[in-house]
């Protein structure tokens, strides 16, 4: 019969890690000798006394436990990260930096999604990500050195300028526009998205634009390509579909649309009549 002292079973726990490296919830759960809802208590535990941490991927629907420190043991597992998150990661681990504004919009929403693997360095204009075991002053090719000589530019003109940048214009001059990172409500937004496309059984294939209030993708499911319209608030109008409409003809695209909330009842009669309209003809 397992036993069921605590400091007995955090023990197992620690040193597992300790030996074994960043683990799943399952082999520690058969190291302690304890089915995994027990083994969940105690990780939970050891996670809120910051004994552990977690990984932000999940392995299934598990995250990683690891001791502090051990986070280079995470790569182990970035083999079960899929679709474009896995391709902006192997694009990262390659280049060791990139550039945000230099990589195509779903590359950039990929970078944001894999936390554990891709770090921030924001320098005033210049976003730069970096892969987690490289270092911050580490400058791999002249294109890297060039970025961090723009940096430095950049920040001494904000010093003897209280804050105004001037945009220089040289033949190897790295072009670039403020780009700001999105906020944990809007990533939570768009994780919801995606949880729903996942579900649903669509594809990504690209970002048309993204801002706190909504999110405009093209999707693809059995070949066909449609435009996704999902707005970050619970009632959507007519105004909203109207705009969606029109958008989605420029592209001559089929659309979806995607709200926080349930269908305002107006709204939907709105949709219902236009959905049941024959014509409008002119009496002469």
């Amino acid at each position: 019969m397992p036993t069921t002292d605590s400091s007995i079973i955090n023990e197992k726990i620690l040193r597992f890690l300790e030996i074994h490296g960043p683990s799943l919830p399952v082999h520690l759960a058969r190291e302690v000798g304890m089915d995994m809802i027990f083994t969940s208590a105690f990780l939970s535990e050891l996670l809120a006394h910051q004994k552990i941490k977690t990984s932000h991927m999940r392995v299934g629907t598990s995250p990683v436990y690891f001791l502090p420190g051990q986070e280079e043991g995470l790569e182990k597992f970035s083999e079960y990260i899929k679709g474009k998150e896995h391709e902006a990661l192997n694009l990262l681990k390659k280049n060791k930096f990139l550039i945000d504004s230099e990589q195509e919009p779903a590359i950039r929403v990929a970078l944001r999604a894999i936390k554990d693997f891709a770090k921030i360095l924001e320098k005033n204009e210049i976003l730069v990500w970096r892969y987690f075991t490289a270092k911050e002053e580490e400058s791999l090719s002249e294109e890297k050195k060039e970025v961090q000589k723009e940096i430095l530019e950049k920040e001494e003109i904000h010093k003897k300028e209280a804050g105004i940048i001037e945009k220089k214009k040289k033949s190897k001059q790295i072009k670039s526009k403020t780009k700001k990172i999105p906020k944990e409500n809007d990533e939570k937004f768009f994780n919801k998205v995606k949880g729903y496309l996942s579900k649903k059984g669509f594809e990504m294939l690209d970002i048309i634009n993204f801002n706190k209030k909504d999110l405009i993708l093209k999707i693809s499911k059995d070949n066909e390509e449609k435009l996704l319209f999902a707005y970050n608030k619970k009632r959507i109008n007519q105004k909203d579909i109207l705009n969606c409409y029109k958008k989605s003809e420029e592209k001559d695209m089929n659309y979806l649309i995607l709200s926080l909330g349930e269908i305002p009842k107006k709204t939907k009669t709105f949709i219902d009549a236009a959905r049941k309209l024959d014509s409008i003809d002119k009496l002469d």
